[in-house]
């Protein structure tokens, strides 16, 4: 049986592409970025800049984006994407990288279940967690 694939999709409200670009930055990767304009001649002047579809791939992660159509199509829910792996030197920079200018929820540390575990709200509201484990 084909296993499926889960890619997460991030929403902003008119920053997209700057968010996407500071992703890349500590990600590394190619960047394709498509605006509404771009796509749809009628788009309206408000929308025809902002971001209709971003694709980060080819780094360390692969992240997909756009800034919604209208900000009540933002959903509400609350999630964290969590990275994971056993390159402690690596997983503490891209934390560094991407906290930078965030709010630092939990540093990190040596946990009691045995993993270094720290997680984070990025300047953009995105929140992340990451563990670091030699069974990663």
């Amino acid at each position: 049986m084909e296993k499926v694939t889960l890619d997460a999709y991030l929403f902003f409200n008119g920053n997209c592409r700057d968010a996407m670009e500071f992703y890349q930055q500590v990600f590394g990767g190619e960047l394709e970025v498509k605006t509404y304009g771009e796509v749809d001649d009628s788009s309206s002047k408000a929308m025809k800049d902002r971001v209709m579809h971003a694709n980060l791939t080819g780094g360390e992660v692969n992240l997909m984006a756009s800034d919604g159509m209208d900000s009540d199509e933002i959903g509400t829910g609350k999630i964290s994407l969590a990275l994971r792996g056993s390159d402690e030197k690596k997983l503490s920079k891209i934390f560094d990288d991407l906290s930078a200018s965030g709010k630092v929820g939990h540093p990190l540390e040596k946990q009691f279940w045995g993993d270094i575990y720290g997680d984070f709200t990025d300047k953009f509201d995105v929140c992340w967690m990451v563990s670091i484990s030699n069974n990663a």
